[in-house]
């Protein structure tokens, strides 16, 4: 008997799978392309087939993300701020307060001490701050994201990226280049305005500690200390935070399969 959680980003999809202790047996992340319905159906097939478990066994899929209503084999749909506060209090018991910053918006999301969400905030309107924002400065500067990601942000000299616009931003990257700045001082401007922009997203709610960041620029190990070092609190890290929603979701599957099997749908 096993329970699965799908999350269907804007950027990629991921699944996973619980057995009946909790215990997280198999996971995957793949792109979601242009096909999310597909999308869902892949990551869920292949996260089954990676641990050899039958179909037939899943009890209860739950289904959260961008693309939630694209997962035609959920029985419930979830938001992904209950998701992440879900997930994120399974992986690390006691966490308060929840930083997710994924491909198109970030959140900040308050839990009460049951794990349940207290109060939230999220900025989905502005590229700004998120991990397209950091995947489009990538490019312009001509580098691998991976590359990106693991330049530390303590350095001598940080280029202050002052603009919260995306394109404005890319203008002021252009300009800094010209001006002969070295890269890695550039990307950890580009850190630091990541940082300062969630920073401001935290704040916005009463914020306690322990904090857990989620999302795939959980990865950043730049921006992870930038954040660090502008909230003045350690974060913890999931060993892959890009599946926490997915692992959420499959939490409230495993939650609520005997209290209501083979309800219908439902949009919440």
């Amino acid at each position: 008997m096993f329970f699965a959680g799908i999350d269907v980003g804007s950027r990629t999809t991921k699944a996973a799978v619980l057995d009946p202790a909790g215990n997280i047996v198999s996971s995957k992340i793949i792109e979601t392309g242009v096909h999310g319905r597909q999308a869902a159906e892949q990551v869920l097939v292949s996260c089954l087939e990676k641990a050899g478990i039958d179909r037939r066994d899943v009890v209860k899929i739950v289904s959260t993300g961008y693309g939630k209503s694209r997962v035609d084999s959920a029985s419930l749909h979830m938001t992904e701020i209950s998701c992440h506060a879900r997930g994120a209090f399974h992986l690390f018991p006691g966490t308060r307060t929840v930083i997710d910053i994924g491909g198109q918006d970030s959140k900040a999301i308050l839990l009460d001490r049951s794990g349940g969400v207290a109060d939230f905030v999220m900025n989905d309107r502005c590229a700004a701050g998120t991990g397209r924002f950091l995947e489009f400065m990538a490019e312009v500067l001509d580098m691998d994201i991976l590359r990106m990601a693991a330049i530390p942000f303590a350095a001598a000299q940080t280029r202050p990226i002052s603009s919260l616009c995306t394109v404005f931003a890319e203008s002021e990257v252009i300009s800094l280049l010209a001006e002969g700045c070295a890269v890695e001082d550039i990307v950890r401007g580009l850190h630091a305005s990541v940082a300062e922009r969630t920073a401001a997203l935290v704040q916005r709610i009463s914020y306690a500690s322990p904090i857990t960041m989620t999302g795939g620029v959980a990865k950043n190990k730049g921006v992870v200390d930038a954040l660090q070092e502008r909230i003045k609190l350690s974060l913890n890290i999931p060993e892959e935070p890009q599946i926490v929603g997915a692992v959420g979701a499959a939490w409230i599957a495993r939650n609520t399969a005997a209290k209501s099997p083979g309800k219908p749908v439902k949009r919440l």
